[in-house]
């Protein structure tokens, strides 16, 4: 199984450090978010990874080349020229993933000790294109969920914005954690070019097709794009 971490972003709430590094290089206790991220993955067996890159791209390349990629076989997407956001550098990306059932997909800037080998178990055991981590906790944005656990919606708390796209009630808002399990038949199935967000993409398909959740509330999660938020990791990752 082959996965990808976005590393591509500017890391704006991560500043002063991203204004001279990528956020993907934060240190948590001598070790970079890229390198924790990817000793995750070989803890489920997942040594094949693709990273895109953007911001500081030269320094994430020089860490991977450096390092002999943490123990990983690493390879580079390339945008330099843009940035992509998550669907568009998935979509740039999408040839690595050819021949492959299904791949993971997280982005660099959490730190979680979210049991995956569970989640991809589940993700097999249904018949659904896409699974992602959620959680029960407090943000301004959520995806909405049925009683099933079927994408159904997404809305942001702070604008009042609010899409739905099943009929379906009560549904039932989840906080994303950056980390999805995807058939590899979606990289197909996207319709959007450019720059765009896999939250667009999932919801375009989330009317023919079933995406689905898997919550792992309880299960540590934290979000390192925020300076504040290092010293929580480091608290617990040593």
């Amino acid at each position: 199984m082959k996965a990808m971490i976005f590393a591509a972003g500017l890391g704006s709430r991560l500043k002063p450090w991203t204004d001279f590094h990528p956020k993907a290089l934060a240190l948590v206790n001598g070790k970079s978010l890229l390198q924790r991220n990817m000793e995750y993955l070989q803890q489920f067996g997942i040594d094949e990874v693709i990273v895109n890159v953007h911001h500081f791209a030269e320094q994430i390349i020089q860490a991977v080349t450096d390092n002999k990629g943490w123990g990983s076989k690493v390879t580079i997407s390339d945008e330099t020229d843009e940035v992509l956001e998550t669907g568009g550098g998935l979509k740039k990306a999408a040839a690595y993933f050819a021949g492959e059932k299904d791949f993971v997909v997280m982005n660099a800037d959490i730190l979680t000790q979210l049991d995956l080998g569970a989640m991809i178990q589940k993700h097999r055991s249904v018949p659904v294109l896409a699974t992602l981590a959620v959680t029960e906790r407090e943000t301004s944005r959520y995806f909405l969920f049925d009683e099933r656990s079927v994408l159904s919606g997404w809305c942001n708390v702070k604008t009042g914005e609010e899409k739905i796209v099943r009929t379906a009630a009560p549904l039932f808002r989840k906080a994303f954690s950056g980390i999805h399990v995807i058939n590899t038949p979606l990289l197909d199935m996207i319709r959007q070019t450019g720059k765009f967000s896999m939250v667009d993409v999932y919801l375009d398909l989330a009317k023919e097709h079933i995406i689905s959740c898997y919550d792992h509330t309880g299960a540590l999660l934290i979000d390192v794009g925020k300076p504040e938020n290092i010293t929580k990791a480091e608290a617990v990752f040593l």
